[in-house]
């Protein structure tokens, strides 16, 4: 089966169209917090999670399955009765061309997370009016969107991160800046779009795209799927030089994909590759050295 017609099988999955593009659980943990704060946010998360299914983020019809994702909620602190302050892991996937498994897709930790909210208080999307709660949560939803994205059309992500970096924007310029002002911390939500939107990361993006072409392969023809999944390995090991290979863009792949990368790839031949994914992921030593067994 020639790469067209992978493609046009693997576009099956975006022939449903819906309104909304998320298929979102949101959970809370409220340990960190009083139990009178408890009780006020007792119906948080299922208001966050309703703005989240059934907000539509772009401006035309999502044209396939509804991305599955999670907002996963730990509160860390409240000031007051209104003021709060939360650590949150965002997590998504993608389904797989022949396969009932899903890809990994973002795993993200965000510390960062400080807003106020009210019980019963209802939630508007305005992506051109900065919020505390749904600018945070309309970034993570276009990031989310835009990485689906570009593994179905190269740079196809491009609009959504366009979308992701103006939020950042109005983030940096409001009251609640941590988080979105750009700091020396490992994750950082506006240098993600910065480094997404950079030409210097082309290459990666475009390589991005080619590795869940073999995603979807790997059913059909292994030995090339794997090919394609090597090739974004060693884009990466050619562009040590150029870029920093710690910038959040590509640790934000790895934290979501080592595991993946590693399972597909042990019985890859060339085990040279081992030794490129520690020299370009070194965060994740220990599940590269496995391949070796």
């Amino acid at each position: 089966m020639n790469k067209i017609s992978i493609i046009f099988f693997s576009l099956l999955f975006l022939l449903e169209v819906n309104a909304q593009e998320l298929n979102c659980r949101v959970t809370v943990n409220y340990e960190g917090l009083q139990i009178r704060n408890r009780e006020l946010l007792a119906d948080f998360a299922s208001i966050v999670e309703n703005y989240l299914n059934s907000t539509q983020f772009n401006n035309e019809p999502w044209e396939g399955e509804k991305i599955n994702c999670s907002f996963n909620i730990f509160f860390t602190g409240a000031s007051s009765d209104i003021d709060y302050s939360a650590q949150v892991v965002i997590v998504s996937t993608r389904p797989v061309y022949r396969s009932d498994r899903q890809s990994p897709m973002l795993t993200i930790n965000d510390p960062n997370w400080s807003f106020k909210y009210e019980r019963g208080q209802a939630l508007y999307s305005n992506q051109a009016v900065y919020d505390p709660i749904t600018s945070f949560l309309d970034f993570y939803a276009n990031l989310i969107i835009g990485w689906d994205w570009d593994t179905w059309s190269e740079l196809g992500g491009n609009p959504n991160y366009q979308k992701a970096f103006n939020i950042a924007n109005l983030g940096i310029n409001s009251n609640y800046r941590k988080g979105w002002e750009r700091s020396s911390e490992s994750y950082n939500r506006t240098r993600l779009c910065d480094d997404l939107l950079n030409e210097k990361f082309r290459p990666f993006r475009e390589a991005f795209y080619e590795y869940h072409y073999g995603i979807d392969y790997y059913q059909v023809d292994k030995t090339q799927a794997q090919n394609h999944i090597v090739n974004l390995i060693n884009v990466l090991n050619d562009m040590r030089a150029k870029i920093d290979i710690n910038s959040v863009l590509i640790r934000t792949f790895f934290d979501s994909k080592y595991g993946e990368i590693a399972d597909l790839l042990k019985d890859y031949p060339d085990k040279s590759i081992v030794d490129k994914l520690k020299r370009i992921d070194p965060s994740h030593i220990s599940k590269y050295n496995e391949m070796l067994k």
